[in-house]
């Protein structure tokens, strides 16, 4: 059995329909099933249990020869949510727990980090585990992804495989429960849907331009195609990136939003709310090459190519994956 945390949010379901086209049936599923939204994730997929995340560690003690592989995606991960001890608790306790539980039953372990450790990125988009302590996340989510991240490398005890994976700006099929914290692609898709207009965070820096801050935008299936690859590699234990490896702007995201859904364009700018404006990124860029130096060598899609089959494929039709 594969078990797969998150399982009803966006990266956790998309995961599970992969590992279904691959024929890996015998999933667990481990979320907190109250959102009738997320439910719709997990409609028409091969899922062998259900367990609530509170009762995962106990279904553990029962089951743990059956399970072949943890993936370890869900997380709290509200950017805009300032309450520590709830991340403490979700992203930094659970976790701990679920590291000991892999090496006390031997099992190899796949977990959700993110991109939001590196704050403003002062020190890089390098996943060198050596500057790991001193990156400086911007909100309590990064703290706790970062604190988790620093507390698995002090480990002398670890699963006999493990695998740390930075998300970068992830987008993609199933995020409709998000809300604000869906991806830009996804509301500028609304956006153009509802108004035929598309409003962008007006530059407050002014080494950029209007719309020209750049972040690594990387398709979900490309993030699936990952943690398969280090599923079925099970060496190389460590924290990687997980990016497509090149930063685009927020005006090539919405020029092609706009294009796809076959609108004339109409961009405008808006002031970044002050509540994020001093926490806000203006340049992300997963640097790629450790995790191409164990051996990945499969594409990512361009920006281009991931709006198309997202627009095309899943917004419009209103589908999921």
């Amino acid at each position: 059995m594969m078990v797969v945390t998150g399982a009803a949010g966006f990266i956790g379901s998309c995961l599970i329909q992969r590992l279904n086209e691959l024929n890996f049936n015998f999933i667990v599923a481990v979320d907190h099933f109250e959102n009738p939204e997320k439910k719709k994730n997990l409609e028409n997929k091969k899922i062998q249990e259900y367990v609530d995340r509170d009762d995962f560690f106990d279904w553990l003690d029962k089951n743990n020869k059956h399970v072949e592989f943890i993936f370890h995606i869900g997380a709290r991960t509200d950017t805009t949510e300032f309450d520590k001890a709830i991340f403490d608790r979700l992203n930094v306790a659970y976790s701990k727990n679920m590291w000991n539980a892999c090496i006390k039953y031997q099992i190899p372990l796949v977990y959700a980090s993110s991109a939001a450790t590196y704050g403003n990125g002062e020190f890089g988009y390098d996943d060198n585990e050596q500057k790991i302590p001193q990156l400086k996340p911007l909100n309590p989510y990064g703290d706790s992804k970062n604190d988790f991240d620093i507390w698995a490398l002090q480990q002398e005890k670890q699963p006999f495989f493990w695998a740390g994976l930075k998300f970068f700006n992830v987008y993609g099929p199933n995020e409709y429960h998000k809300s604000r914290m869906a991806s830009v692609i996804f509301h500028a898709f609304h956006q153009i849907k509802n108004s035929g207009k598309m409003k962008l965070f007006r530059s407050h820096k002014a080494e950029y331009t209007d719309g020209g801050q750049m972040r690594d935008f990387v398709y979900v299936k490309d993030v699936c195609n990952v943690i398969i690859f280090l599923m079925n590699h099970r060496k190389n234990s460590g924290i990687y990136n997980l990016g497509s490896g090149t930063a685009r702007t927020f005006l090539d995201l919405a020029k092609n939003t706009f294009k796809n859904m076959e609108v004339t364009e109409n961009i405008s700018f808006i002031d970044t709310p002050i509540d994020i404006r001093d926490k806000y990124q203006y340049f992300t860029e997963a640097n790629m090459g450790k995790l191409k130096s164990i051996g990945y060598t499969d594409t990512f899609h361009t920006l281009e190519e991931g709006i198309k089959d997202y627009v095309k494929n899943y917004l419009i039709p209103n589908k999921y994956w």
